[in-house]
């Protein structure tokens, strides 16, 4: 019997590390389960996804013709959607248009510890319950996201796990790479993650919170003298780090990460840090995992979802008004750090277990695919 063909669709391609933290995660995944399987995976950059997953096809979705993404979907098993938060308003409506294509075909769907929401037009609305009502299973990587697939519509029933990134194991990040970036020896350090308003957080007022985050990072410097280190998720990260920096009275405590990491090796990085405070959530899953004390900034309802998941306090927000509280916050967490370790580390292992239920999914659904596969060769 043939191998299965198994296709992945999702933001993929180099331009986020908690995309790609994602991707690692669902392909450790997969490969455990179907070791000889052949996997194609729709990436925004092929040439990325095949240098960092070599044992991978990567082919190209955005601006496809139908007949183009026909002739791949052909090929194919089953077609696994996310994960990732991919189904939000204007954004979705682009990958289940492959997805529609998929379907007209016969092929079947698994979503994949998918982030869901905002969604509230009537086009992304109606395509993400039209072609999640044929999937064969729906996961989900919150309970925020099941919320917005209930109130989508949609009545299939609906398996709330975690994010593929805790299935991830990280990798070593050498003392020396911290020097090269500049980062002095034997100092305390705090991790930051500041990313652009983007869509989840359109309302934010830029300046305000690179300043908000400037008067934590000079909060750090003096209360535990440690060096503040910006780690960036994505490239335009880098210019938010650079904006909060020009408005700290301690700039030359900061030091902005330029090298191109690997999300096993932030992973790795996180334990170089006494504290982590950020914005990004992929930076927040892998501070929980390295057992680094974090204070979440919620700009969306994914953050807010980790952190009440982790049994964090998070603020609602990172307007300009909060400074105060979340000064105290941060000082309480210092404070507080190794008492809170315990229970954080408790919470992370359910969530892994979690994540593992997505896995127990998936098998589920390739087991009946071998299963139909045999007896389609039998027959």
């Amino acid at each position: 019997m043939g191998e299965l063909t198994i296709g992945v669709l999702g933001s993929y391609g180099g331009r986020n590390l908690g995309d790609e933290a994602i991707l690692t995660g669902l392909l450790t995944d997969l490969r455990s389960q179907e070791p000889n399987a052949r996997i194609v995976v729709f990436s925004r950059n092929p040439d990325h996804t095949r240098t960092h997953h070599p044992d991978v096809e990567a082919v190209p979705w955005e601006g496809v013709s139908r007949v183009d993404s026909a002739a791949v979907l052909d090929r194919l098993d089953l077609l696994i959607l996310g994960g990732g938060g991919i189904l939000y308003d204007r954004e979705a409506r682009r990958y289940l248009r492959v997805v529609r294509v998929a379907q007209e075909r016969g092929l079947p769907l698994l979503t994949y510890a998918v982030g869901v929401g905002p969604l509230t037009e009537a086009v992304d609305c109606g395509m993400v319950r039209e072609t999640l009502t044929g999937a064969t299973e729906v996961t989900v990587r919150d309970e925020e996201s099941r919320v917005v697939l209930e109130e989508a519509g949609l009545l299939t029933p609906i398996t709330v796990t975690a994010d593929p990134a805790f299935l991830l194991e990280p990798e070593e990040f050498p003392a020396r790479l911290l020097r090269e970036e500049g980062v002095p020896d034997g100092k305390r350090l705090v991790g930051m993650s500041v990313r652009e308003p983007g869509r989840a957080a359109e309302r934010l007022d830029v300046d305000a919170y690179h300043r908000l985050l400037a008067q934590v990072g000079d909060f750090l410097v003096h209360r535990i003298d440690a060096d503040v280190v910006f780690v960036p998720m994505e490239r335009d990260d880098i210019r938010h780090a650079h904006g909060v920096l020009s408005h700290m009275t301690a700039a030359e405590r900061g030091r902005i990460l330029h090298g191109d990491y690997s999300p096993p090796q932030v992973l790795g990085l996180m334990r170089h840090f006494d504290l982590a405070v950020g914005m990004r959530l992929h930076f927040l899953i892998f501070a929980a995992m390295a057992d680094t004390p974090f204070l979440p900034l919620p700009y969306a309802g994914k953050v807010f979802d980790l952190a009440q998941r982790l049994g964090v306090p998070a603020l609602k927000g990172v307007a300009r008004e909060v400074e105060g509280p979340l000064l105290a916050e941060v000082d309480r967490l210092w404070d507080e750090r190794d008492t809170r370790s315990e229970a954080v580390a408790q919470r992370v292992a359910e969530l892994c277990e979690q994540a593992r239920g997505t896995s127990r999914v998936t098998r589920a659904v390739l087991d009946g695919l071998r299963s139909r596969n045999r007896a389609r060769v039998s027959a």
